[in-house]
């Protein structure tokens, strides 16, 4: 009787703690039973500044529609933040018969959301009309270099180029570069109705309000634990915090530097950060003939105090002379300090001996973000060196327009670089051949272009690293600009949340978000 007594009790005893456990399982938990033991979250919302543009990434290139199109879309590979290599996505792997030619072996058995096959000819379906000029797609210019496409079978497709194109992978990783269905965009307009092969579906979008994605259930490394994505437009950021803190969102981007300490202060909300590709710059205008003086460059450039103005940012900026950034590709860590350094003595002796503060100087910035804060300092800075520096501020359309005319003495300009590829910054930013386009500060040295050139037209890839940093020295040595700071890219996470992917570039990824 003893030994039954006892296993009845044993038996009592493991039944109460069995239903312990599963019952608290079951009150934290809704979605233990799809694996992993990570919660599901039933909604997420993030709260967006702006409202997308549209949702093709044929034919959009704004932040707040690649949001979205980079959790419905895919592109065929990715940079990994890690490694700074690119890894396959839609691809299965590559290769380079000859310097113009790319073979790519795409992954089988993948559908759109609307059931098509994705496969070869949804490949060149998507190439062909992202670079026909009809199509008058915002970056057409990532395929610019691309000659032919053909499909050599249902999974594999040939690319050939106009001449070798040493970041053709960056730019097929592009999210602009992503696959959409050719059925689908025949049928309906993707701009408003996206379908891709991610792991997020389109549900609806009220415009000016929000986009609303589920959880794409047939995904092929499994559906996400989050089952709805919500993009709420939220315009002011400081509502968007109140927001956040209220639990109203759970997720928002892009720290304004003057709220973090507000948004450190918050008890149910943890901060990421994560060094990033993006950079902020001073740069002269180089069509006027008095900024063409090395001097003047020189003296303008020892006046500024950056590590003065990095304090300013509260941990949102890496300091680094470096034109090329320490998360871009071509980066060489020689170039940190390869920049003219502050020295207000010398800077004063130049601005003196050559009658630099006879002149007005008009600095042109645009009125958000660290923009202003910038002009602010470096004025105060300049003036103390003895220049006469005047700040003429205007909105942010206004403002590159302005800039792209040279209808100034110094500005400062950003650059995103959503590629990471110093290539991708250089060619745009300072290449002659963008002068009155993308190359607002008008710089043009030959030297530099040709150095430009053989970075973008070689598939060596260390044969580039070494050419994108005699480029980045040469800018230095010419003091062509002075890089304030490289970018930090931050988001802010409700606590009971964790999984978000915050890349350098400053693109994040939901996918992997689960409850805690």
């Amino acid at each position: 009787m003893k030994k039954k007594n006892w296993l009845l009790v044993f038996t009592i005893m493991a039944a109460l703690l069995l239903a312990a456990c599963s019952g608290g399982e079951s009150s934290s938990s809704s979605g233990s039973e799809s694996g992993g033991g990570s919660e599901e979250v039933e909604s997420l919302t993030y709260a967006s500044l702006t409202d997308a543009v549209g949702l093709s990434p044929i034919m959009t290139n704004d932040s707040a529609s690649s949001n979205v199109n980079e959790h419905v879309y895919e592109t065929l590979f990715k940079r990994d933040s890690e490694t700074k290599d690119f890894t396959p996505v839609l691809a299965e792997s590559y290769e380079n018969p000859d310097e113009l030619t790319w073979v790519i072996n795409l992954k089988e058995g993948i559908k759109f959301h609307d059931g098509t096959d994705f496969n070869a000819e949804a490949v060149k379906y998507t190439f062909d009309k992202l670079r026909d000029p009809a199509t008058a797609a915002p970056r057409a210019s990532l395929l610019e270099p691309v000659d032919t496409i053909t499909v050599v079978d249902d999974y594999t497709v040939e690319i050939k180029t106009k001449y070798p194109y040493g970041p053709f992978l960056a730019a097929l990783s592009h999210s602009n570069a992503a696959i959409v269905s050719p059925t689908a965009d025949q049928k309906q307009d993707l701009m408003k109705e996206p379908v891709g092969t991610g792991p997020f579906k389109f549900v609806s979008w009220t415009p000016g309000d929000q986009v609303v994605l589920e959880a794409n259930p047939d995904y092929r490394d499994g559906a996400p634990k989050v089952k709805q994505f919500i993009l709420k437009v939220v315009p002011e950021v400081s509502t968007a915090i109140s927001m956040l803190q209220a639990g109203e969102v759970q997720f928002i981007d892009k720290l304004p530097t003057e709220q973090v300490s507000r948004i450190e202060g918050m008890k149910n909300v943890n901060i990421e950060k994560a060094n990033g590709t993006g950079q902020y710059y001073l740069t002269f205008n180089f069509s006027n003939e008095e900024n063409q003086d090395p001097e003047f460059r020189k003296a303008v450039a020892s006046a500024i105090d950056r590590d003065a103005f990095i304090t300013k940012l509260n941990g949102l900026g890496v300091r680094s002379d470096s034109v090329i950034g320490p998360e871009v590709f071509g980066y060489n860590e020689s170039a940190d300090s390869a920049g003219t350094a502050f020295d207000l003595e010398a800077a004063k002796e130049l601005v003196e001996k050559n009658g630099y503060g006879d002149r007005p100087i008009k600095l042109l910035a645009a009125n958000r973000g660290n923009f202003v804060l910038m002009a602010e300092v470096v004025q105060a800075q300049l003036a103390e060196a003895g220049f006469d520096v005047q700040i003429e501020t205007m909105e942010w359309a206004a403002f590159l327009d302005t800039a792209r005319a040279g209808d100034y003495d110094l500005t400062f300009l950003s650059w995103s670089n959503v590629t990471a590829d110093g290539s991708e910054l250089l060619y745009p930013n300072f290449h002659s051949d963008n002068i009155g386009s993308s190359n607002r500060a008008q710089y043009n040295n030959p030297e530099f272009d040709q150095l430009v050139e053989a970075s973008r037209t070689t598939t060596d890839q260390d044969e580039r690293l070494n050419i994108l940093n005699q480029a980045n020295e040469l800018m230095l040595q010419d003091d062509a600009v002075v890089i304030m700071y490289h970018d930090v890219v931050t988001a802010a996470l409700s606590d009971n949340l964790e999984g978000l992917i915050l890349d350098p570039t400053g693109q994040w990824d939901v996918s992997k978000v689960t409850g805690k």
